[in-house]
This record gives C-alpha cells, sequence and structure tokens, in this order.
C-alpha cells in the first residue's frame, strides 16, 4: 500500500483548486426543477471532466410521473446526465456518481457562497453534493496520472434528479450499475469523518381522497367532505408508526375549496422510511389497506399513488469488501474509518438494488445540508480525494496482480 502512496502527492497543493471549483458550481443554481441551472452546471462539468478523456455524452431523463394537487397525472421533464466511461473494454471497472441537482430552487433566498470566520464555507449544494463532485474529480486525476491506471476502466454519473428520489435518470442508474464491480458515490460523509455503512430505504406515497362537492349552504348534506376523510387518512396513516425503525411521516394535505364549498379532492402526502425489503412489503400493504378502508365511507373513495423510489440498502458481504478495502486504504492515510447507518437515502441504494455494492459517502465533511446553514469543511477536500483516488489506484494494483 506505502508504493502507492507518491501517486497522491498531486493533491497536496489542491485545496485552493478545489474551493474555487466547488464556489463555481454552487454559485449557479442548480435546483431540480431549475433546468436552465442545470444545462449551466452540466456545461461546466463538461468541461472540468473533459480532461480526463473518457467518452462523455449526455443522456436524456425519463419524465417524471407526478400527482398534480387537481388529482392530475402529468409528465413533468427533468435534467440531462452526463456519463462518462474511460477504458470501456477494461474487464474491471468501476462507478463514480453523484448527483448535479440541490434542494434549494430557483426562487430561493440561499443562491451563494460565502467564507465563514471559522474556516468552513457556506453555500447551497458545497457538501450535498458539489463538493463530492470535486472530490471525484480530483480523485481521478491521481487515478489517471499512475500507470496504473491502464489496468481498469471506470464510469462516471452525474445525475440531475437525486434529490426527487432519481426518476429520471433510474434506468441509466440500473444499465450502468451491471457493468462495474463496485461503486463510490460522493454523498458528504457523515459528522465525525463517519462512512454510511446501511441505508434505509424510502418511499414517497399519495392517497389521493375524493369526495362529491356541494354547496355549503343550499346542499351541505348532499356534500361528502374529501378534506375531512384526508384528516382521518392522515391520522390513520400517522397511527402506523409502531416500530421505531419503520417510521410514516405525514409531510402535507393538499386540497380544500372557496368557504362556501364543500370540497371533494384532498390528497395526503406521505414518506415511509424502512430497514428491509420484507419491511418495505409489509409497509404497501398497510397503506393499501387504509386506502381500501376509508373507500368504504359513503361517497369517499381513497386511491394510492407512489412507492419505494429508494429500496433499503443491507450490507451485503460484497459490500462488506468494499468497506475492507476503504479501511485498509485509509489506515495507510492515517484516517480512521468509522461506519454508522442512517435513515437517509441516496442513490447508493438504487444501485445496491441494481446488484452492484457501493459506499456512498465518500464526499467531503460537512453538515447542516438542506439548510441555509449548508456548509463544507474545507480542510476535508483534499484527503478525502486522496482517499478515493487510493481506492482507484489499490483496485488497479489487484487487477494488475502486482
Amino acid at each position: 500500500m506505502n508504493q502507492l502512496l507518491p501517486h497522491l502527492q498531486l493533491l497536496d497543493d489542491r485545496q485552493e483548486t478545489m474551493l474555487q471549483q466547488v464556489i463555481q458550481l454552487c454559485d449557479i443554481n442548480s435546483g431540480t426543477r431549475n433546468l436552465a441551472g442545470l444545462e449551466q452546471v452540466a456545461l461546466q462539468l463538461t468541461d472540468l471532466f473533459g480532461s480526463l478523456g473518457g467518452q462523455l455524452r449526455l443522456v436524456d431523463s425519463v419524465p417524471e410521473n407526478l400527482l398534480t394537487n387537481r388529482g392530475e397525472q402529468l409528465d413533468s421533464p427533468l435534467g440531462q446526465s452526463i456519463h462518462i466511461v474511460k477504458r470501456p473494454e477494461a474487464k474491471h471497472k468501476v462507478l463514480l456518481c453523484i448527483h448535479m441537482d440541490t434542494v434549494y430552487q430557483q426562487d430561493s433566498l440561499f443562491q451563494k457562497c460565502v467564507m465563514r470566520e471559522d474556516g468552513t464555507l457556506n453555500g447551497p449544494g458545497v457538501a450535498d453534493a458539489k463538493g463530492g463532485i470535486v472530490v471525484m474529480l480530483h480523485a481521478l486525476q491521481a487515478l489517471e496520472a499512475s500507470p496504473l491506471a491502464e489496468h481498469i476502466g471506470w464510469e462516471v454519473l452525474l445525475n440531475p434528479d437525486e434529490e426527487i428520489g432519481s426518476p429520471g435518470s433510474r434506468p441509466l442508474i440500473d444499465s450502468i450499475a451491471k457493468g462495474c464491480d463496485f461503486g463510490l458515490l460522493f454523498e458528504p460523509a457523515l459528522g465525525d469523518n463517519q462512512l454510511v455503512s446501511w441505508r434505509k430505504g424510502s418511499g414517497n406515497f399519495s392517497l389521493m381522497v375524493r369526495g362529491r362537492s356541494a354547496h355549503a349552504g343550499r346542499a351541505f348534506a348532499e356534500g361528502r367532505n374529501a378534506l375531512v376523510a384526508a384528516a382521518k387518512v392522515a391520522q390513520a396513516v400517522s397511527d402506523l408508526n409502531t416500530d421505531p425503525e419503520v417510521t410514516f411521516n405525514v409531510a402535507r394535505i393538499d386540497g380544500g375549496s372557496p368557504m362556501n364549498v364543500v370540497p371533494d379532492l384532498a390528497i395526503v402526502r406521505a414518506n415511509v422510511r424502512v430497514r428491509t425489503t420484507d419491511e418495505q412489503v409489509a409497509v404497501e400493504g398497510q397503506l393499501k389497506s387504509v386506502a381500501e378502508t376509508f373507500s368504504e365511507l359513503d361517497g369517499i373513495e381513497v386511491s394510492l399513488h407512489g412507492g419505494f423510489r429508494s429500496p433499503p440498502k443491507p450490507i451485503t458481504p460484497e459490500m462488506e469488501s468494499v468497506m475492507q478495502r476503504i479501511e485498509k486504504c485509509g489506515s495507510a492515510l492515517e484516517m480512521d474509518v468509522k461506519w454508522q447507518g442512517t435513515g437517509g437515502a441516496s442513490d447508493g441504494n438504487k444501485f445496491a438494488a441494481a446488484g452492484l455494492p457501493n459506499i456512498d459517502s465518500m464526499g467531503p465533511c460537512g453538515g447542516r445540508i438542506h439548510s441555509d446553514e449548508e456548509f463544507l469543511i474545507v480542510e476535508s477536500l483534499v484527503p478525502r480525494a486522496k482517499l478515493s483516488a487510493l481506492v482507484l489506484l489499490d483496485f488497479a494494483k489487484q487487477v494488475a496482480g502486482l
């Protein structure tokens, strides 16, 4: 392992370069629905990653099917993914993936990066996950500068829709997973430099409640109030919280009407988290049962929509092998690699479901993600790039039989 460390020296003085690249990317709003902003970020990334010499293509996303607040099915367009392949003929390849989109939409007040007095960088997406994009880029640059690079191939996926569950890039995820040995994804590390081991599965569900409209004064008794029924449906879903490992979060009720009209439509939106596929199946059955139960009420009809975009990601023997490699590389860099499971989901869940063992928290350290206090620990950029680069170099050394 020690003979590989000199290949990392070119990263020693990269912190300022990496910092400026993060700021450049984060100062462009690329909220998932901001297609123009995503296109602008993709142009910058095409230029940055083009220097690696792989075969680069832009891939259209499948439109996202949405259930609108009016109860209509709508296909919503999404941004393009960047897919790069280097040495496609190689028998052994590694996948590297992270998303371009953020949770901060075009009308957000949180738009620009600011250096704080404590040396951290505050900005939209600095940790989740544009800092991870930059870490990935420099790790690949270190690999490509080494003669070991010729022994392995790699594929990069930079997708535009992870923050909403990657509905448009899922077909590309499934197809890429089949051609690689393992994956490194660059979501931010957890607190105290910890990496994620297992992840819970995440599902988004909508229960559409239809009633009967009527004049609130002249014909109130003829109406069937969908909003009131939806409130009862929401409570029934919340009452399913009997196991602390399986959580039902009722997040929103869409619906209502003018004050003099009995509302005939309301939609209950909920997110569910599970540890296992058995729990996933059970949850789907419970929600179906709620819909069926309330559909038995006079004049009320409830239909269930949505599902699990991110299945559970358990620890498998193949995944343990990748974890051991990362631990070994961390030790060589005098890093104390620790592991922790999390209720959060990522594209790592989807790659694992498609059969690709992966570690999906190889990005930099930071915190307060999904808030206007999101921050990046700048000093973590180079060490995290070195860790990923060493994992790639170690794999290439193994493939070469050295």
